[in-house]
Formats: C-alpha cells, structure tokens, sequence
C-alpha cells in the first residue's frame, strides 16, 4: 500500500516497515529517464548549431574568403559555439547513461569502452569548435589570413579523424546491448553496419568530391548514420529495465 506524502512516497511493505522514496525531481527515476534521453536532446542542439552556423567554408578556398566570413558573422559563430557546447554536454550524458546501463547488465567491459570513446568524441568536438570560435574571435583579424585558412583546413582532418572514436562508441554501445539481451539481433545487425558506414569516414582523404574530408560522405552520410544510432539506442534506453541504481 502507498500514499502521497509531500515528495516522498510512503510505502508500506510486506514485513511491516516503511519505506520512503523520493518522488519527482528528487528521485532517482527522473534522472535516469532524463539521462537516457538526452541522446535526443544531442541532435536537437546539434540541428539548431548547424542551423544558427550556416554554410561553412570548404577546403582550399581563398583565404580572403574565410576571412571574410567570419569577420561578417562573428556573432553567428559564437552562438553556434555555445549550443554546439550544449550539444557535447548532452551526449557525455546520453554516453553515462548507456554506461550505468551496460554496468547494471553485467558489461563492463563495454560499458568502459563507451565512457572512453564518448570522451574522445567529446574531446574532440570540443576542440573543434574552439578553432572555429578562436578564428571569428581574433585570429582571422590578427594573424593574417593565412593561418585562418590553415585552421579551417585542419578543423576539417580533425572531423575527419573523430570518424574512428564514433565509430568506438556505436561498436561499444551496439555489441554491450546486445550482449546484455537488450536489442534483438536486427538491430545488433544494422548498429554493426552503422559502426562500418563510420568508420569509413575516417578515409575521406581525397582531394575533392564525395570522399573528401568536405564532401557528402564525411559532411552529411557519416554524421546522419551516427544520429540515426542514437535516436535507435536512446529509445532501448528508455525502455530498458530502470535499475535506479547509477544515479
């Protein structure tokens, strides 16, 4: 038998003791149910960033014309930088959740795999970012045009290079749920084609067109196959068992 009782939950149990637990914002169940949707709340910010950002210049254009954009939006950057911040914020959450999931299912292992490459993709995003922010900020203006063109170019290797911690954290995310009998073997099967369509992204080496690190693969398909696994696991965690025991 329970009541109400202010934010605690009074219940009375078969031996005859009470047990109080918190209710609504101090319970452990808000958390853990808001933590493993925060992968949702990671695209939304990202889409809003991509939005508010606008069109990036791409590899090899004139140093003049980089320049000059980020003179003439400067705030635009900025902004985009913060909820680009909030985005990264948001998946180190939606990453800790899938963690403390893993754990309470016995895999460890893969729940460790998850915490090191969620920061690894989190390291680097935000480093990312800063190189963008750092040239609207002062660079462009102050160090010629030269190095801003050369950061922008670098901004995009380094895009390129996270294709492998990404693909880390799907692997790590796709095989613990799987071991953890949490996702049924169609979608162990399409998070194990995701983990391959990413980590092609780490050879978008061309010089241009689809399989330079500006093109289509590496701008559009590989960042799409990423969000649409998230969307996928977010969902397994939300209807996953609740332990309430990681937060």
């Amino acid at each position: 038998m329970s009541k109400g009782n202010g934010s605690k939950e009074v219940a009375l149990r078969a031996d005859g003791n009470v047990v109080q637990s918190a209710a609504g914002v101090n319970s452990a169940a808000f958390w853990e149910r808001l933590w493993r949707l925060s992968g949702i709340n990671f695209i939304l910010f990202f889409i809003i960033a991509l939005v508010v950002l606008g069109h990036q210049s791409q590899l090899g254009v004139a140093a003049d014309f980089v320049v000059a954009a980020r003179d003439g939006e400067r705030t635009r950057v900025f902004i985009a930088a913060v909820i680009s911040g909030m985005a990264v914020l948001n998946l180190m959450w939606f990453a800790a959740a899938l963690r403390t999931t893993l754990a309470d299912a016995g895999q460890h292992g893969w729940g460790a795999a998850t915490t090191t490459s969620s920061a690894l993709v989190g390291g680097l995003f935000l480093l990312l970012i800063g190189v963008g922010a750092a040239v609207a900020y002062s660079i462009a203006g102050a160090a010629g045009h030269a190095l801003a063109a050369a950061l922008k170019d670098i901004a995009w290797a380094g895009f390129v290079l996270s294709s492998f911690p990404r693909a880390m954290l799907i692997m790590a995310g796709t095989f613990g749920l799987w071991r953890a009998g949490l996702i049924s073997k169609p979608l162990f099967a399409a998070g194990v084609v995701a983990v391959v369509l990413v980590l092609l992204g780490g050879t978008t080496w061309s010089s241009d067109g689809l399989w330079a690190p500006d093109g289509v693969y590496s701008r559009f398909v590989s960042p799409a196959v990423g969000m649409l696994w998230v969307v996928a696991t977010s969902q397994v965690l939300v209807r996953s068992p609740a332990t309430r025991t990681g937060w």
